[in-house]
């Protein structure tokens, strides 16, 4: 297995960070971070494991207190206690010291944290919410990772099974402070690794019984429509399925379908000079029957007799590697990028306690690594240190607004226990019925998702195509997809930070406000990177007011709508409203956001030419663009910032060869009037929508750009009246009622007595708060 070669592994601690006994060893990680194990007869594990790969780090500080009956480990963070004995509830503590009061924060052995939740292995046929399994944080401050059982590495990188009959606990003692909890996840468990750019571009998907010509004749549709798409997901009817049951389920495969297929390599061929990568499902449970191609290369290889069936076994290295070198590298050197391995047949391996989806999430992840390429895999979650094998499918859910409305919940909560990259099925997999609606507002979920893969099960009537619903739907479709593809210089700067601080794509809001009892109050509010909050719409728009609500909380400051251009005061909860062409995605001022330029990107999401920033005056700010160029040195960076008035492109540092040489930049001011000037650069300005945009050529990445906008530059006021009368144009009621309520709120009486006025219409509930959120949004200057 030299080709996949391990993991890095610091697995033995510092012996300066033990405190041990004849039957304990007791670790200190870090500050907030103890391993605890138990062992009758003393032996214990110095091995990585699947979830600890890093056990020696800088020893943090920390005191001892023994007695003859008792063991005290004091950090600046926890305090534990522990009475010399096998662990017990009343003999093995751990108290949090700081951030939370110590009556709720106390863990004692064989107690069950309530935590944050973490994630799950699937949403197979999920329907709305499913249990998740732990994170590694807590309101009350502490969390406990159970590795007793989990795989363990020998020196050569293959995988050995614990019994759990040794005790091998983590406990995160971190308060409050949920991203010091991860950021130690991370130092035990390895970081997240960078995807490569393409991934983050739209991804199609569909289990259909494609050709060569249907699928080129359907990619030629979606450039016709304008529709980018960066990654051709081939399901499993690219191999042949129709299969004598003796030898096989037909799920299995590794054969083309030549009558589908005459000539693989040439349709890959073509989808690769289209800018799209492709990845193949593979079902691999039932091994390599003799009716497949690569069969007799792997007889030979295994020295299997011939017309025997080789089963699938993780278990066994030397299967292993055929798998890989044999059966996987003739397809690949076909032309497949990387595999989605759709495994589905459980947790158990000819070997009690290996996991044959870990198994093959890691080797495959190794293999996919080879020759300097940036790795990749497509599978499920299998357990904690799953995030090193990304990219994450959470299975094939019921298409229903249950299924949507647990979708935003599911992924941001995924980052507890360091999981950053989930792929869902978007517009759900099977069942339900058509609802342009439902499809569209998972469109728009998907765009601010880690990775949008539209797809659909094998009812000929499940589509996704944009042009299949009706001509609104079709056109927000349209419109998010491009909208993903623009985003794609914001996504890989997150995708670095992932890599390099921990920091997941999607976070819960209460990583970033933890002391806010709001923040664990909105379970599908998120933050998508640095620069912006998301509310997704998850249910069905009211009636009257053509309208869909979602109850979201503004932390303090002032926010902008990026798509309506609406300014709303923070610090408070609310119900937000939109029709169907948008979702809530609001900034901060002084966010700025990098998108690509061009109105309709192409597949290959390259670095750009040109760019467009978003930029919130009313507060300064600043965003570092990271670019490469595909490897691991060829990393840029260019600054932008937003300071007193003046936004400035710095020069690019780095690996500039990576970047075109001149780029053209549009600035675009959110929710502002004022007249930007761009010293040193001819530059044009256009406004629209309540927006500004000044676009500059051809400036070298070597040069620095500013654009001035005076002093102090403030957001515009928000049209109440204009918006209020697009609301009441839309909504179906009384001309009459349409015209007392514009009436009413556009008065100059005191925004206390429109409001009160209003209220003693007794209007039906959505159409009463969709004027308030618009009269309300803003009531400061």
């Amino acid at each position: 297995m030299t080709s996949r070669r391990p993991l890095p592994s610091r697995p033995v601690a510092d012996p300066r960070a033990v405190v041990a006994g004849p039957t304990f060893r007791i670790t200190v990680l870090t500050a907030g971070l103890v391993r605890l194990e138990h062992s009758a007869d003393g032996v214990f594990e110095d091995r990585a494991s699947t979830f600890a790969l890093h056990r020696e780090l800088p020893v943090p500080d920390f005191r001892v207190i023994e007695s003859e009956t008792h063991v005290e480990v004091v950090t600046d963070r926890l305090h534990l206690v522990y009475d010399r004995r096998p662990f017990s509830t009343s003999g093995l503590s751990v108290s949090v010291l700081g951030g939370v009061t110590s009556y709720h924060s106390v863990w004692r052995y064989g107690e069950e944290p309530s935590g944050l939740g973490g994630t799950a292995r699937t949403l197979d046929l999920a329907d709305g919410a499913i249990p998740l399994e732990p994170g590694v944080v807590s309101r009350q401050g502490f969390a406990v990772l159970d590795d007793s059982r989990s795989m363990v590495f020998d020196d050569e990188g293959w995988v050995c099974p614990r019994d759990g009959d040794r005790t091998d606990l983590y406990v995160f003692a971190y308060g409050h402070d949920y991203r010091d909890a991860l950021t130690a996840f991370y130092a035990v468990s390895g970081p997240t690794p960078l995807l490569p750019r393409f991934a983050l571009g739209n991804w199609w998907s569909r289990f259909h019984r494609y050709t060569s010509d249907t699928y080129a004749a359907l990619l030629d549709r979606f450039a016709d429509e304008g529709l980018p798409f960066s990654v051709a997901v081939i399901d499993m009817d690219w191999h042949v399925t129709d299969v004598d049951p003796a030898l096989g389920s037909g799920w299995t495969g590794y054969t083309w379908n030549r009558s589908l297929f005459p000539d693989p390599a040439a349709f890959l061929t073509s989808l690769h000079d289209r800018g799209l990568r492709v990845t193949l499902n593979v079902h691999p449970a039932d091994g390599v029957r003799p009716h497949e191609d690569a069969y007799p290369a792997m007889a030979a290889a295994l020295g299997t007799r011939d017309g025997d069936p080789i089963p699938f076994d993780v278990t066994d290295r030397a299967f292993l590697d055929a798998y890989f070198d044999v059966l996987h590298r003739g397809l690949e050197d076909d032309g497949v990028d990387f595999w989605w391995l759709d495994w589905q047949s459980g947790p158990h391996s000819r070997v009690a306690g290996i996991d044959p989806l870990w198994m093959l999430n890691h080797f495959h992840f190794l293999d996919s690594a080879r020759d300097g390429r940036r790795p990749l895999t497509f599978s499920r979650y299998a357990g904690p240190g799953s995030h090193r094998y990304p990219v994450g499918f959470s299975g094939d859910t019921v298409i229903s607004w249950a299924s949507l409305a647990f979708q935003p919940y599911f992924t941001a909560t995924a980052s507890n226990i360091g999981y950053g990259w989930w792929s869902h099925d978007i517009g759900g997999h099977m069942f339900g019925g058509k609802d342009d609606e439902l499809a569209t507002r998972w469109v728009q979920l998907g765009v601010f998702s880690p990775v949008l893969r539209l797809h659909s099960g094998a009812n000929p009537f499940t589509t996704k195509e944009p042009w299949t619903f009706e001509p609104a739907a079709q056109a927000v479709m349209t419109e998010h997809l491009r909208l993903r593809h623009r985003l794609v210089p914001y996504l890989h700067t997150m995708n670095h930070r992932a890599a390099s601080d921990g920091r997941p794509l999607v976070e819960p809001l209460y990583h970033q406000w933890p002391d806010a009892p709001e923040a664990y109050d909105q379970p599908n509010q998120f933050l998508f990177g640095t620069e912006l909050l998301v509310a997704p719409l998850t249910s069905p728009a009211d009636q009257h007011t053509r309208l869909a609500s979602v109850r979201a909380w503004l932390p303090a400051g002032t926010w902008v709508d990026v798509f309506t251009g609406l300014v709303y005061d923070g610090e408070r909860e609310l119900l937000l409203h939109r029709d169907l062409t948008s979702i809530p995605v609001l900034a901060p001022a002084g966010a700025i956001v990098p998108l690509d330029a061009a109105a309709v990107p192409g597949n290959d999401p390259v670095n750009p030419t040109s760019l467009e920033v978003l930029v919130v005056v009313g507060a300064d700010g600043s965003f570092t663009l990271v670019e490469d160029d595909g490897t691991d040195d060829g990393t840029a960076r260019t600054a932008v910032t937003f300071t007193d008035g003046t936004f400035t492109v710095h020069p690019a540092t780095g690996s500039v060869t990576a970047l075109p040489a001149t780029r053209t930049w549009t600035v675009t001011f959110l929710a502002f009037d004022g007249a930007p000037v761009v010293p040193g650069f001819t530059s044009r300005t256009e406004r629209h929508d309540g927006r500004v945009s000044v676009t500059v050529d051809d400036v070298p990445v070597g040069a620095t750009l500013t654009v001035e906008l005076g002093p102090d530059p403030q957001l515009a006021p928000n049209d109440v009246a204009g918006r209020l009368f697009t609301l009441l144009d839309r909504a179906q009621i009384s001309y009459d009622l349409k015209s007392r309520i514009h009436r009413i709120a556009t008065s100059d009486a005191p925004l206390s007595v429109r409001v009160s006025h209003l209220h003693s219409l007794q209007l039906d509930r959505p159409l009463a708060d969709a004027v308030a959120e618009l009269l309300l949004a803003r009531t400061t200057p």
